[in-house]
């Protein structure tokens, strides 16, 4: 078996992200249901035990505050893949920076992309499908009326289900709170 692959995203439990997994579903209805969600820390491998990546995250999480983040336009990640995604306008800085931070010691990888702020809409399997994607998302997301803040304080730290038959399959292992020094297992 595989060793898993290990994540911090922040679900959004809102009208944003529930606009975001239907869009998903019609777009591409076969893929797995996954949550709408900002990666802080995309997939990686740990450099060490889920207990040291738990304690690297309860010290540099612990001492950041909370803070609100704004949706802005669809864009593509076209050609380098077929991705559509809403960028994060206000507070894309500080996400970046607390990424920065976060990449270290147990956490600490090399990644094959730089980190850009981003909620995924869907990764489509070319890349014609992927600019179809993107006209629909992009006319769709601007007749969007609700909310495009959201505000960052519950993280949640995610390792991959690499059971046979599980792919696109993530595990929440422990809630990790901004500001707080208590991340519970």
């Amino acid at each position: 078996m595989q060793n898993p692959r290990y994540a911090l995203v922040a679900y959004l439990k809102n009208p944003a992200g529930e606009f975001v997994e239907n869009l998903r579903r019609e777009l591409h209805p076969d893929l797995p249901h996954l949550a709408a969600h900002l990666s802080i820390l995309p997939p990686r491998p740990l450099q060490g035990t889920e207990s040291a990546a738990l304690q690297v995250l309860e010290r540099i999480c612990g001492a950041e505050e909370p803070f609100e983040v704004t949706l802005g336009e669809v864009e593509t990640f076209v050609p380098v893949t077929p991705t559509v995604y809403i960028r994060v306008d206000a507070a894309a800085a500080r996400m970046s920076e607390l990424h920065s931070k976060l990449n270290t010691e147990a956490l600490a990888f090399q990644e094959e992309w730089s980190y850009i702020p981003h909620l995924t809409i869907v990764k489509m399997s070319g890349e014609q499908l992927a600019q179809a994607a993107f006209q629909l998302a992009r006319e769709r997301w601007a007749h969007y009326s609700g909310s495009r803040r959201i505000l960052l304080e519950r993280l949640t730290f995610v390792r991959e289900d690499v059971r046979e038959g599980a792919p696109n399959c993530w595990v929440d292992l422990a809630p990790v709170l901004l500001g707080r020094r208590l991340v519970s297992q």
